[in-house]
């Protein structure tokens, strides 16, 4: 299906592996022109046809040079999604063990870095009628899922998307949200991720935490989501074939969260 982005500009937040370079991909192959965002950028972005900017959003000042300059190089913005996050290493104690500054180096970046480059790019979007995806967690919904810092920071994140759709829908701007459960990421699947530090908690073997994780979680697919997965819902709610759709949370979970 056609998506009817060919021509579109967006700016990709947190795009140097995982979900974020998955985005860029999908983007990319609809014909959109992308400036990709991430703290180190990689040779794949370049190879995906995206225009990669070195960008360490948990600094407060790097939001506003961001979008000044994607939307200097792409002469506008019709698209913003925002995938920077993480943070999660480190985190497998309970609520008493994490330190204040534990909880400011997760909810920033996790939260108000999305917050920052959400109102510098946003004249720009409402200037082209554009769209924002956020990349949350379904955490947000079942925060025993996730430390608690972050399922936290991905909680407050899905309520902006919401808040953001209901401000600037009347200027023509669309904000939707996409809640992934466990991605075959580095998340997951990195000796040194958080996955990896969860199997060390548990006493088991990392390869066992993963092929018991789908059933853990509740998932109906027997397997993780892949990024490219996620990749197509964001591609899809960014475009004008979703023209109709604001304000809403989507999972891609594998059916691990039973409710609405």
């Amino acid at each position: 299906m056609d998506l009817q982005l060919n021509g579109k500009t967006a700016l990709v937040t947190g795009a140097s592996r995982g979900i974020g370079l998955a985005v860029v991909h999908a983007l990319a192959a609809e014909g959109v022109r992308v400036v990709a965002a991430a703290r180190t950028p990689t040779p794949e972005l370049a190879a995906a046809g995206a225009m990669p900017v070195a960008a360490d959003l948990s600094d407060p000042a790097t939001a506003a040079r961001l979008v000044t300059e994607a939307v200097a190089e792409l002469g506008g913005l019709d698209i913003l999604v925002n995938n920077v996050g993480g943070g999660d290493g480190g985190l497998n104690g309970g609520f008493l063990d994490l330190t204040d500054a534990q909880w400011d180096q997760v909810v920033d970046l996790n939260f108000f870095a999305t917050v920052r480059v959400t109102r510098a790019a946003l004249p720009a979007l409402a200037a082209a009628r554009g769209a924002i995806v956020n990349v949350s967690s379904i955490g947000a919904r079942v925060p025993h899922g996730g430390p608690v810092a972050y399922t936290t920071a991905k909680a407050a994140l899905t309520a902006f998307g919401k808040a953001l759709a209901e401000e600037f829908g009347p200027q023509g701007v669309r904000v939707n949200t996409v809640s992934p459960g466990p991605v075959r990421t580095d998340m997951w699947e990195s000796p040194t991720g958080y996955g990896a530090e969860l199997a060390t908690a548990m006493s088991i073997p990392h390869a066992d935490l993963l092929a018991g994780l789908p059933a853990a979680m509740g998932m109906l697919i027997n397997r993780l989501v892949e990024p490219d997965e996620v990749a197509s819902l964001v591609a899809y709610l960014a475009s004008p074939r979703a023209a109709a759709t604001t304000g809403t949370d989507h999972f891609i979970d594998g059916g691990a969260v039973k409710t609405a």
